[in-house]
C-alpha cells in the first residue's frame, strides 16, 4: 500500500449531505462529495490487512484494496478498470448500496472507522466518466445466438451487459416506459438522479443491446410471447407484489403501497402529468409510514419534499440495537443495528413494536390509524416469536398512509431448460448489489449452456 499508516493518522471522513434546510425543498442528490485530495486521503486509509474481508462480504466480489490503492496513488482509469472488472455499474452501487464491505472492514473491527468504500467507489466512477475512461466498446464479436432478457432493473441490466460482453445478441424486454426497475421507480431522485441511470443505459445500447419498453412478457399455456425466437431467456421481473395489510378499513381513500407514492413521483420529476384524483400526495397532510425498512424511510424523505404537515414511522419488530456493534452478527457479518437515515434527520417520529389494528375514517376518506403496542415472547415450541399484546389501542392521525412493509417472492411454474431466473424474481426483496450479482451468474450460466447446447449439436 501507498501510506501503510493512513489508518493510524487519518480518520474517517464522509462527505455528508447538504443541510436539510435546503435539501429538502427540491429532490437534487442529497449527498455532497469530497475535494479530490480529501477523497485520496480517505483511500489511503485501507490499510495492508492480509486478509480482506471486503471481498468476503460484497455480492460482486469487489476487489476494493486494489482500487483504493489506485485511487490514492492517483491512478483514476486503472482504479476504475479495477473497478469495473467486478461491478459493472458502480454508478449505482456507489450512490445506493448499504456498503457491506464496510461493515466487514478490519478498521470496522478495529475503531468502528472503516474506509468509506462506496463514497470512493462513486468518486472513482464519476472520474471515469468525466475523463472519458469510459466509452462504448466497438469490438465486440457476435456469436450468432440470440438472448431475451425480461426487466430492465439492475439484475436484468447485469445480465444483459455480461451477455452482450460475451457475444450475444441482447434484447431487453422492460414493461416499463424506461429502464431500470426499481433503481428508476423505487429509488428517490435525492438518492439517485435518474440521468445517472440514463447515461449507462446509452452506453449499453451504443454496444448493441435493444430494449424494448412497455412490453410485458407473459407466458400463456407454456408458450412465451415475443420471446420464442431466442436461444435463451432471463427473467428478471424483480417482485413486483407488495405485502399487503388487511386490517379493517383497508379499502379507504388515502391508503397506498409505498411504490405507489415512489414511482408516481419519479414519473412527475420525468415529466409526466397525472389528474387531481390520480395524484399521491403528502401536501398539508399528517402521513403514517407502516414500515421500518429503507422503502419506509425513502417514503419520509418524499413526504417532506411534497409538503407533509407531519411524519410517523412505525415498526412491528422491536427497535434495532444502538451502537455500532450487534451482539447477534458480530464482525465480520452486516450488524443489524439502528439506522438512521437522511431521510429519518430531515423530521419523523419512530416507534417500534407497533401493530396496525384499523383503519379509521369518515365519508370513505382516511382519518386515523387504531395501533396497539406489543411485544414478543420466545416461542416455547421454538420457531418465530408469539407476539402479545401490552398497551393499550390508540389512534394515529393521519390522512395518507404508505404501506411499506417489503414484497412477496415470485412463485414461477417449471419452464423450459433455456429459461434462467435471476435477481429478486428468483431469491425474494434484496439489495441491488445482490441483484447484478445474481444477474452476473445467471449470465455466466446461461453461456455455460448454450456453449454446451452448441456442443451437441
Amino acid at each position: 500500500m501507498g501510506n501503510p499508516k493512513a489508518f493510524l493518522e487519518i480518520h474517517r471522513q464522509e462527505a455528508g449531505y447538504r443541510p436539510i434546510h435546503d435539501r429538502i425543498h427540491d429532490f437534487g442528490e442529497v449527498e455532497q462529495t469530497l475535494s479530490t485530495r480529501e477523497r485520496k486521503l480517505q483511500a489511503s486509509r485501507c490499510m495492508d490487512c492480509g486478509v480482506p474481508f471486503c471481498h468476503w462480504a460484497c455480492p460482486l466480489g469487489n476487489k476494493a484494496p486494489e482500487w483504493n490503492d489506485a485511487l490514492y496513488k492517483g491512478d483514476w482509469e486503472l482504479a476504475y478498470r479495477l473497478l469495473n472488472s467486478t461491478n459493472p455499474f458502480p454508478e449505482f452501487t456507489g450512490r445506493i448500496c448499504p456498503a457491506l464491505c464496510e461493515k466487514a472492514c478490519v478498521l470496522n473491527r478495529f475503531n468502528h472507522e472503516p474506509t468509506t468504500n462506496r463514497e470512493d467507489e462513486c468518486a472513482i466512477t464519476e472520474a471515469a466518466f468525466r475523463e472519458g475512461y469510459i466509452t462504448p466498446r466497438t469490438d465486440i464479436k457476435r456469436n450468432g445466438k440470440k438472448v431475451a432478457v425480461i426487466g430492465a432493473g439492475p439484475a436484468g441490466l447485469a445480465a444483459a451487459n455480461e451477455l452482450n460482453q460475451r457475444g450475444y445478441t441482447v434484447t431487453v424486454f422492460e414493461k416499463n416506459e424506461a429502464a431500470g426497475g426499481l433503481l428508476r421507480y423505487g429509488i428517490p431522485n435525492f438518492k439517485l438522479n435518474k440521468a445517472v441511470i440514463d447515461r449507462r443505459i446509452s452506453i449499453l445500447e451504443a454496444e448493441g443491446i435493444t430494449f424494448k419498453y412497455g412490453q410485458e412478457i407473459k407466458m400463456v399455456n407454456g408458450q412465451w410471447s415475443m420471446v420464442n425466437d431466442f436461444a435463451a431467456v432471463v427473467i428478471a421481473s424483480g417482485t413486483p407484489t407488495a405485502r399487503d395489510l388487511k386490517a379493517p378499513g383497508r379499502e379507504l381513500k388515502g391508503i397506498h403501497f409505498a411504490l405507489e407514492l415512489l414511482s408516481q413521483q419519479n414519473r412527475v420529476l420525468a415529466g409526466m402529468e397525472f389528474s387531481k384524483d390520480e395524484r399521491i400526495t403528502a401536501k398539508g397532510k399528517d402521513v403514517l409510514v407502516i414500515g421500518g425498512g429503507d422503502t419506509g424511510s425513502d417514503c419520509i424523505g418524499t413526504a417532506h419534499r411534497q409538503g407533509c404537515k407531519s411524519v410517523t414511522q412505525i415498526e412491528i419488530m422491536p427497535k434495532p440495537v444502538e451502537g455500532p456493534e450487534d451482539p447477534q452478527n458480530p464482525w465480520p457479518n452486516w450488524p443489524r443495528t439502528l439506522k438512521t437515515t437522511s431521510s429519518h434527520e430531515e423530521g419523523c417520529v419512530r416507534r417500534w413494536n407497533i401493530n396496525t389494528l384499523e383503519f379509521l375514517g369518515e365519508n370513505g376518506k382516511l382519518t386515523g390509524v387504531k395501533v396497539q403496542e406489543i411485544d414478543w415472547k420466545p416461542n416455547p415450541e421454538g420457531g418465530r416469536p408469539i407476539m402479545v399484546e401490552k398497551g393499550e389501542p390508540e389512534i394515529i392521525k393521519a390522512e395518507l398512509v404508505l404501506l411499506a412493509m417489503g414484497f412477496l417472492k415470485p412463485e414461477h411454474p417449471a419452464y423450459p431448460e433455456n429459461v434462467f431466473i435471476c435477481g429478486d424474481s428468483a431469491n425474494g426483496a434484496s439489495l441491488v448489489v445482490r441483484a447484478m450479482a445474481s444477474g452476473l451468474q445467471t449470465a455466466q450460466k446461461v453461456d455455460s449452456f448454450l456453449r454446451t447446447q452448441q456442443t451437441k449439436s
